[in-house]
């Protein structure tokens, strides 16, 4: 199973950044690998069963706490 992750991150890549170098974006290509270096750490941690925290409650948090600062 991680040898199929590993192959499917490294075909988006191979599609997505030839292209972004070629037209010499390279704020994007670096967004672009932050995010999929980010994406690629929680595939792994979930093909490996490792349980994630939540997100949705530290957002729930945050606007909480924007909006009792705010109003």
């Amino acid at each position: 199973m991680i040898a199929l992750l590993i192959i499917a991150f490294i075909g988006i890549a191979l599609f997505e950044i030839p292209d972004l170098i070629q037209r010499k974006r390279w704020r994007e290509l670096l967004v672009f690998l932050v995010f999929l270096l980010f994406a690629f750490i929680v595939s792994l941690l979930q093909v490996l069963e490792i349980k994630l925290p939540n997100p949705v409650k530290g957002i729930e948090f945050l606007v909480k706490y924007l909006l009792s600062v705010v109003g």
